[in-house]
């Protein structure tokens, strides 16, 4: 009968502490995932669903000096280097503006409105292009009744961005959601088109 060397024995308890420690390795990566999944799928199992969801366009023509058959919003306020018919340089800071903007189903600017956007917007930030937005949709169609209000900030330059909705009347008595926002289409300083894709989490 063959006796082990001791050189043997001491390998082979080796091999077996490292076969010992890969697998608990491998145990505590797979707890550590299955952990990680569980909690994402609760965080999004929390997420509640939109009671009501609405994609409106509005149209943004500003008063230039020379449109104001046409234009749909007008400064109001200008820093000093600025004037009522210009948006200042840089990053029109510390223009504010009013505006009484049609409200559409789809991107046409000749579309029948089903309400307007009532409110105002401010250039809050000299370093980049940024704005607050403080404004009402007015619907006055035989579709809906009544107004949603939002507020936020409008970080221009990020593709999507999301202002709250912070109560409404009518067909939208004292709901609450987000309304993202997306630059659809824009004219030099002149004309923009927002696409609010608006998302309600309170119905009443």
């Amino acid at each position: 009968m063959a006796i082990s060397s001791p050189q043997s024995s001491i390998t082979t308890l080796i091999h077996s502490a490292t076969m010992a420690a890969t697998k608990l390795i491998l145990a505590l990566l797979l707890f550590l995932v299955v952990c990680s999944s569980n909690v994402a799928s609760s965080k999004n199992s929390r997420r509640p669903k939109p009671c009501r969801r609405l994609v409106l366009y509005f149209h943004d023509i500003i008063y230039n000096g020379k449109n104001a058959k046409n234009a749909t919003s007008a400064i109001v306020g200008s820093p000093a280097w600025g004037n009522k018919t210009n948006l200042a340089i840089p990053n029109r800071f510390g223009d504010v503006v009013i505006f009484d903007d049609p409200i559409t189903l789809d991107s046409d600017l000749r579309s029948t409105p089903i309400g307007r956007a009532q409110g105002l917007y401010l250039y809050d930030k000299k370093e980049i292009l940024t704005a607050w937005f403080g404004f009402s949709f007015v619907f006055n169609s035989t579709q809906l009744k009544g107004t949603i209000n939002f507020a936020g900030a409008d970080d221009i330059m990020k593709t999507t961005r999301d202002l709250s909705v912070v109560g409404g009347t009518g067909d939208f008595f004292m709901t609450r959601g987000i309304a993202t926002l997306m630059t659809d289409a824009f004219e030099d300083d002149r004309y923009f088109r927002l696409r609010v894709d608006v998302q309600l989490y309170e119905c009443f």
